[in-house]
């Protein structure tokens, strides 16, 4: 090998005895290779010498083992200062790419792991990509996510490979694909081992690139005349799952393609120039802070490292069973304990399809399933790093369970509670080492919501706190850091949002309005269907927990409905009645729930989320926000409860709140906490 522009920080630029270029990204001081401006720049110089002295082939590849290219640098959006400004800098990119694909001998993309957004756009500019093979979902463009669509050339140059009909689903719901259906579709022209990818690399280095063309049905369906009527069809499924108001990047991508049908050098601008109105726009302003918080909460987890490889669950319902399942699926060794076997084995029929819809891999879900064994004796206890218990909310029988367990658990073990709302300082006067005793609350359902609230006691032990953040990222949750006062920070904000629900109902306002009024601001579903959900057996014992600090009583008819067996979704009735496990409920038109009815909701919610910020439920504004988004489903567009506030103008939302104190009662009386949020943001 011959090396040449030596003076490259990202890039490595090799030329073999075949005048095979081998050109590797390595991006310096990063775990992760990623687009940022510098990688970019130095992609240009590397250019320049190739079309100066064009090699005969070239390989780019990754010398990350996490994978190939994880897309654009996001840390750098928030410096975007103008839309002329960003569709410069796309214009920029769009151009090192097409001259990537310009150049005069054949060029391949070996992709190892994951290739992203940025990232699998640059391999589409090469004439070849080979894949390493692997099970995971790695490949693709999830721009959608951010608020935003491909900006290098990706809506043109995945249609055009694969056609329409594949290349749609993958760039409208962000969602990845693995090797093999990257094959399938024909985005991948090869997967190949990890011990010989270079032995190929270097075949298909010599081979110029057929002629690409999508299916002919796709080019059919490319012809102006037939694209309006796809494009139609292409808008009503994005409408069923996101509004254009609030998420407008996949109608852009509609948009797009109807109007240019990925053809020409037109169709490259178009993409630049709605990229750039999107990136300046609120809801990808948003949902990139979004990003952020998500980034800020696996901080705050510290260094990423496992702490656990035996985890002992007591308690095998809904909850217990299918946090002991996600842990199994991580891969960690867990038993699960309950009375008696009969109330484990649904736990396990659960987690057995949880394992194969998730592991997808040769003998994968067979091997979790093995690793998930059914304790009746507690037995796992012994062995256990950590203990979780998730029974049913009552003190006196979380101590009890507390007695019987710390005498067997291993002396640096730490016991963790899955409790809702009952503080730590309830719980730990039992223990011997009540240090060993911190809040691990996982929400429903553990497979789909990705919080996790590690809730520290003023007993609680700083390795106890450590070792339960340090676990939330091990099984890939997000750990938030909470105060232990009562409801913590989601169950505390959700109080007030479905109490003024409740008085709504009572007042005779319909379900199926109340909920249509939270889901119009952008909630992923209402009050009335969230309380159902949980089960209004727990939404009852939480109102009566929070009743003092939120000084709202608890609803009678919340109350009436559990004494008759109403439970919600779990019972088959609660405010609805459920069928196939969905409400029966009349449809009620997006954009048309009464405004008064929104306002007071919304403003509930707000009111005790500054609250929480008062309180000191946890730290500052901004793990308010990700509390709030990744616990209970806030709009992202909106950035968090708290930042949509301050972009409101918390002057406006005090004096709402004021006049609905007068037209009702204090309880919409405004929180000190809108004080603190002002003095933070003048900070």
């Amino acid at each position: 090998m011959t090396t040449s522009t030596t003076d490259l920080q990202h890039w490595r630029l090799e030329r073999d005895a075949g005048q095979i270029a081998w050109l590797c990204l390595d991006r310096a001081g990063s775990g992760t290779n990623i687009l940022s401006r510098e990688v970019l720049t130095e992609l240009g110089r590397v250019l320049d010498e190739l079309h100066g002295a064009p090699p005969a082939g070239l390989v780019i590849c990754s010398a990350k083992e996490s994978g190939f290219i994880a897309g654009a640098d996001i840390d750098e959006f928030p410096g975007f200062s103008s839309e002329e400004q960003v569709f410069q800098l796309t214009s920029e990119g769009l151009g090192l790419l097409q001259r990537l694909e310009d150049l005069p001998c054949p060029s391949v993309a070996v992709i190892n792991g994951f290739a992203l957004g940025g990232g699998l756009e640059l391999a589409l500019a090469c004439d070849w990509r080979l894949v390493v093979e692997s099970w995971q979902r790695s490949l693709g463009l999830p721009e959608v996510k951010l608020g935003l669509h491909p900006g290098l050339g990706g809506t043109v140059r995945l249609v055009r490979l694969i056609g329409v009909r594949q290349a749609m689903p993958l760039m409208l719901t962000g969602n990845a694909g693995s090797p093999t259906q990257a094959k399938a579709m024909g985005l991948a022209d090869a997967l190949v081992q990890p011990a010989d990818w270079r032995e190929q690399a270097a075949g298909y280095a010599k081979r110029p690139a057929p002629p690409r063309k999508a299916p002919l049905i796709d080019r059919l369906l490319g012809w102006q005349p037939v694209r309006p009527l796809l494009a139609k069809t292409l808008r009503a499924q994005v409408a069923r799952q996101a509004r254009r108001a609030f998420y407008p990047a996949p109608y852009a991508v509609v948009d797009l393609w109807r109007a240019h049908g990925a053809r020409g050098a037109r169709a490259y601008e178009a993409e630049a120039r709605s990229f750039a109105k999107l990136a300046m726009g609120p809801t990808s302003r948003n949902l990139v802070r979004v990003y952020g918080l998500q980034e800020r909460l696996k901080r705050e987890a510290g260094e990423k490292r496992d702490v656990a490889t035996h985890v002992h669950v007591v308690g095998a319902g809904v909850m217990g069973g299918d946090i002991a399942a996600w842990c199994a699926l991580r891969g960690i060794g867990v038993t699960l304990q309950d009375r008696e076997l009969q109330y484990i084995e649904p736990a396990l029929e659960r987690a057995r399809a949880l394992f194969a819809k998730r592991l997808r891999g040769p003998g994968e879900a067979e091997a979790a399933s093995r690793r998930l064994v059914a304790d009746v004796s507690g037995e796992g206890a012994a062995e256990a790093d950590l203990v979780i218990e998730a029974i049913f909310e009552d003190r006196e029988a979380k101590q009890a369970l507390y007695e019987s367990l710390e005498p067997r658990m291993k002396a640096d073990a730490v016991l963790a509670t899955n409790t809702s709302s009952i503080p730590i300082e309830e719980l730990a006067p039992c223990l011997r080492h009540p240090e060993r005793l911190v809040g691990l609350h996982f929400f429903n359902p553990v497979a789909k919501l990705p919080l996790i609230e590690v809730v520290a006691g003023d007993s609680t032990g700083p390795r106890a706190a450590a070792v339960a953040r340090a676990f939330s990222r091990q099984i890939g949750k997000l750990p938030l850091p909470c105060s232990s006062l009562p409801g913590f920070l989601v169950n505390r904000i959700l109080g007030p949002y479905l109490a003024e629900a409740m008085l709504l109902l009572r007042e005779g306002v319909a379900p199926a309005e109340i909920d249509q009024a939270a889901v119009d601001f952008g909630m992923p579903v209402g009050p009335v269907e969230l309380a159902d959900s949980v089960g209004l057996d727990v939404a009852l014992h939480v109102a009566k927990i929070l009743s003092p600090i939120l000084r709202r009583p608890v609803d009678p008819e919340l109350a009436a409905r559990v004494a008759a067996g109403k439970l919600g979704q779990k019972s088959g009735e609660g405010f609805y009645v459920y069928e196939d496990r969905r409400p029966v409920r009349p449809r009620i038109p997006a954009g048309t729930a009464d405004p008064d009815v929104q306002e007071r909701l919304m403003l509930a919610y707000l009111n005790e989320a500054a609250a929480c910020l008062a309180d000191g439920v946890v730290s500052d504004p901004d793990l308010v926000d990700a509390g709030a988004i990744f616990g209970t489903g806030f709009a992202p567009f909106r950035g968090g409860p708290l930042h949509y506030a301050a972009e409101a103008g918390v002057d406006q939302i005090r004096r709402r709140l004021e006049t609905l104190a007068g037209q009702h009662d204090e309880r919409f009386a405004p929180s000190p906490g809108w004080q603190q949020l002002e003095a933070a943001n003048r900070n």
